[in-house]
Parts: C-alpha cells; sequence; structure tokens
C-alpha cells in the first residue's frame, strides 16, 4: 500500500488504482498501530477510484528528518577520500567498525522538498552531490512502519575540511527530499531491493549507479534502537539510512541538473538542482 500527500487530501494506491483517504490528520493516520491492514480496510471500503494526483507533497506532515552516516562500505571510503588532508580519514574508518552508529540531524519538515521540487545546492560549496538513501519511517512506539526514498544533500568540501562542519554540509533549506509515497507493506522490504541513481544534464545521462540495500553494514533495527534510545518522536520521525551510491570525486552537481531516485517497491523520487541567487 502506498500513501500519497497532495493538494487534494491523502491518497491510498494499491495495485495502479487510487483512492481519496477519509482521513485528513496525516500525523494520526501514520501512527495508527496495525498501519497496513488499517490502510487495506479502509481501501476496500472506498466505492469511489480518483486520479493519481499530478502534482505531490512530500509524504510527510510534522516529522522530523534524520540521518544515518557511513553504514555503506563506499561511503566509508567517500568519507575517508574527501577528509583526509584534514587529517580526520580515521574517525570515517572507526564509526564504521564501531557498535554505535553515525546519526545526525537533517531537516524539519518545512525545509524538505517536495517530489519533482527544487533541491539546492549551498553558494559557499564546490562540491556538492546528492545520496541516495532508502528512508524509513519510525511510528511513535518506535516501529518501522513503512519506507521512503530520500536524498540526503550533501557539500563534501565543507564536511571534509572539518568534521565538525557536517551540520553545515548537511543541513539547510531544501538539503533534504523524500517521496514520492510512504510505502507500507505488509512484511520488510526485501533486503535484495535494489537502489538506482542517474544524474541528467542537459538531456545526458552524467551518471548512473545500483546498488542494493543488502549492501548496508548496519540492520535497520539497529539504527531506530540507537536514534530511539533517549529521545521520543510523538509524531514519528524519518531516517535515511545512509548513501550507498557515490559519484566519483571530479563530480559536482551544476544548477539544472535532474536527479532521479528508484527504489524497488517505492517508486521514483525526482528532483532538480537550484542555488539561491
Amino acid at each position: 500500500m502506498k500513501l500519497y500527500r497532495s493538494e487534494k487530501g491523502i491518497i491510498l494506491e494499491q495495485d495502479g488504482r487510487f483512492v481519496l483517504s477519509k482521513h485528513s490528520d496525516w500525523d494520526a493516520l501514520v501512527n495508527q498501530p496495525n498501519l497496513h491492514t488499517v490502510l487495506q480496510k479502509e481501501f476496500e471500503s472506498a466505492d469511489t477510484l480518483v486520479e493519481k494526483p499530478e502534482k505531490l507533497l512530500a509524504p510527510l506532515g510534522t516529522q522530523e528528518v534524520w540521518a544515518a552516516g557511513v553504514t555503506y562500505f563506499r561511503s566509508r571510503e567517500a568519507r575517508m577520500e574527501e577528509s583526509k588532508e584534514s587529517g580526520a580519514a580515521v574517525f570515517y574508518s572507526k564509526v564504521y567498525e564501531a557498535e554505535r552508529p553515525e546519526l545526525f540531524f537533517k531537516s524539519t519538515p518545512s525545509r524538505v522538498a517536495e517530489p519533482g521540487g527544487k533541491v539546492l545546492i549551498r553558494r559557499d560549496s564546490k562540491w556538492n552531490v546528492p545520496e541516495p538513501e532508502l528512508t524509513l519511517f519510525i511510528n511513535s512506539q518506535h516501529e518501522i512502519a513503512g519506507y521512503t526514498i530520500g536524498n540526503d544533500m550533501s557539500s563534501r568540501d565543507i564536511e571534509g575540511e572539518n568534521p565538525l562542519y557536517l551540520p553545515q554540509a548537511k543541513c539547510y533549506d531544501r538539503s533534504a527530499a523524500i517521496g514520492p509515497c510512504l510505502w507500507v507493506p505488509k512484511s520488510p522490504i526485501d533486503p535484495d531491493a535494489k537502489i538506482n541513481m542517474s544524474i541528467e544534464r542537459n538531456w545526458k545521462t552524467v551518471f548512473s549507479g545500483q546498488i542494493s540495500i543488502n549492501q548496508m553494514k548496519r540492520k535497520h533495527g539497529e539504527l531506530v534502537e540507537f536514534l530511539t534510545r533517549e529521545m521520543s518522536f510523538p509524531k514519528g520521525a524519518y531516517l535515511m539510512t545512509g548513501t550507498c551510491l557515490v559519484p566519483d570525486n571530479n563530480f559536482t552537481l551544476q544548477v539544472g541538473d535532474i536527479i532521479h531516485i528508484d527504489i524497488e517497491g517505492i517508486g521514483r523520487l525526482s528532483n532538480i538542482v537550484d542555488m539561491r541567487s
């Protein structure tokens, strides 16, 4: 079952059929126990089909967005490479092997970019990349209730200069995008599910890559346990689970680039790159 937010309300999708939900409060709906069963019953009781909305909103209400780092080997290598001149490479190697994961705050809801909307690159950075990430929805009971696609925009030169600059490299307006939907399956996502990312520039593909989520070193439940160990989330939260596809070091995003991220079972999240003048 897929759950969309639109200007017309909350939309449910199953097998290519769409219905308008009777619920108007996103936070209340997604935090209901046994969410898949709740949505299934509502879908089956609906008597009118609707068209898929052309314009989608980000699938969140008042949820914060958090992120995990260095959860894939390739991410470990990339972080070590960008920070070798600062002498901080050893910290990324250590956190990859450590029991405690790297977790950081990514975005408030108001700063999140919607599907099809603009993501920003920083004016004071010369090395900007997208990071495609499977994103967990954690409900108020600290359960993984669904999944979406996340784009963790990052300024690699800023983080590489000094790890203490990570909040500036990661957290700014429209540095996060999630969507297109909240996918609420009956069972956990297939560990062999593929993540694909492509970047278009002037109608040409300048980057493409694919990886399976089973390449992640950490378990989803492990990340959730650390995030919720000393924090409550009364309305739930989103957790990006780490990057897996990293463009080469000579690549940086440009204004006008189009980023496509696909995850099996969820769909496609597309965003256009922009920068404030």
